[in-house]
């Protein structure tokens, strides 16, 4: 009789525990958050992760230990405006309009009908944030602010872009280098020494404001890009000149942005991104990154201009210590995103894939990509990325190049030559550095890719091949 008494209330209690409402935390997850630090002109092997022999970067190579690591990571063109266009709209820029770098108050910008990252993310209730340089619009219709920001500290173009440049006394007719708050100039630089520590400020304080809902996170340092600066606290500390003291001072910041996220107990449910917009300039000498073992730097659609240094973390969702060769784009960051945060994609075409398969370490015999198209200049196809990663085409036009000449060490470009390529075809995997044109001896690889380029110039137009593209949209105009 006991024991059936003792029954009785244990179903009791089941039953009244079973009715009882539960803690949202076990029934709803938390939407991850995002962060993307993006530098400027950073060159592949400027990271110790990446084979820099003397700059010392302990926060990102940990990052790199704890996540995964991209040796084949591209932006869609080696320049600043357009390359920031196609990270936050996963859009080949030429089909925005876009290409080159933007000069201030030019009147042209990203056509604020097309959706960003941020846009995506708002619509799902994330708090967003940019500090930092944004380049794609200097005036307030373009800001960020009306592209889905809710906060935008920053410079609205590249910082050498003001009247008076240390080298060689040249004028322009810039005006001065304004700090921009939300739609408001607040300051104008002209020393920019403390502008790596603003923007970590910014940011850190970002994060802890919004620990209790998900947030998108956006910091495009300002450096790299010359003219180059660093605090007092990293000035001349590096073994790699200012240039290594600029980097060194952005892997500071982005350990006090992973400190952050661990403090708040973030950690776990955030994806931090690293990347760069492009190669190094590398006409500026000791003030220019190093792209080695790549072919060139910025300006060109060549290895050293277009491949980028890139890791990412998120713990618990990205195995440790993963080094990815499978190649992926700056194009494909907003697809992805989207489908970690169940976004919806924009209504309007984009190029970009989900590559969210390539940060879980699963294996597929698939790519998301047929291929990559870099096109530079006003909307000209230079190559073409078999979707691999193994198989890189040039089509014939003009590129820069020293030649074989080092710059010099006092912050002053010596000037690039201009270099003619035709058809040519390389094996990256056994020719990382694209020493040996090898079109002759594979036909049927190029044939393949040149039937790539049709679709490119169908789409995206050649200027080259004077072709103009179906699926072009027109840039933002005053």
């Amino acid at each position: 009789m006991f024991l059936r008494i003792k029954y009785y209330y244990l179903v009791i209690v089941l039953v009244i525990l079973n009715c009882a409402p539960q803690k949202e935390e076990t029934t709803t997850k938390r939407s991850p958050n995002i962060v993307i630090i993006f530098t400027d002109d950073q060159g592949y092997q400027d990271l110790g992760c990446f084979g820099s022999p003397n700059i010392k970067t302990p926060h990102i190579d940990k990052m790199a230990q704890e996540g995964i690591r991209f040796s084949n990571f591209y932006v869609s063109q080696g320049v600043c405006s357009a390359s920031r266009a196609s990270l936050l709209t996963g859009c080949y820029a030429n089909r925005l309009g876009i290409s080159g770098a933007y000069m201030p108050d030019v009147g042209k910008g990203l056509n604020p009908d097309e959706e960003t990252i941020a846009e995506l993310l708002k619509e799902k209730g994330y708090a967003t944030a940019c500090y930092g340089k944004w380049h794609l619009g200097s005036e307030e219709q373009f800001l960020p602010t009306n592209q889905g920001f809710d906060e935008y500290l920053g410079i609205p173009y590249s910082n050498d872009m003001w009247p008076l440049h240390p080298w060689q006394g040249t004028v322009f007719n810039f005006p001065d280098l304004p700090l921009i708050e939300g739609i408001d100039v607040i300051d104008t630089l002209i020393d920019q020494s403390h502008i790596t520590q603003l923007y970590t400020e910014k940011a850190v304080s970002f994060i802890e404001r919004n620990s209790e809902r998900p947030f998108f996170l956006y910091v495009p340092h300002s450096m790299p890009h010359v003219p180059l600066y660093a605090s007092g606290s990293f000035k001349g500390k590096s073994e790699a000149g200012i240039y290594g003291d600029v980097i060194e001072e952005i892997d500071w910041s982005t350990g006090e942005i992973l400190k952050s996220l661990k403090d708040n107990g973030l950690d776990d449910n955030t994806l931090v991104i690293f990347t760069s917009d492009n190669g190094p300039w590398l006409s500026y000498g000791t003030h220019s990154g190093v792209a080695l073992p790549l072919r060139e730097g910025k300006g060109t659609a060549l290895e050293g201009g277009v491949r980028v240094p890139c890791v990412m973390r998120w713990p618990g969702y990205i195995p440790a210590g993963i080094v990815e060769s499978r190649p992926a784009m700056t194009i494909d960051l907003l697809p992805t995103i989207a489908k970690i945060s169940n976004a919806s994609l924009p209504e309007k075409k984009i190029d970009g894939a989900d590559m969210s398969y390539l940060l879980n370490g699963e294996k597929h015999s698939d790519f998301h990509h047929d291929a990559y198209y870099f096109y530079y200049k006003q909307n000209e196809l230079h190559g073409i990325l078999s979707g691999d990663g193994k198989w890189k085409l040039y089509l014939p036009h003009q590129y820069r190049s020293l030649n074989g000449r080092s710059g010099t060490a006092d912050g002053i470009p010596i000037s690039y030559d201009q270099n003619q390529i035709g058809i040519e075809l390389y094996d990256l995997e056994n020719d990382i550095s694209e020493e040996t044109n090898i079109a002759n001896l594979h036909p049927d690889i190029v044939d393949a890719l040149l039937i790539h380029a049709e679709d490119a110039r169908t789409e995206l137009g050649d200027q080259l091949t004077n072709r103009v593209g179906d699926g072009v949209r027109k840039e933002g105009k005053i």
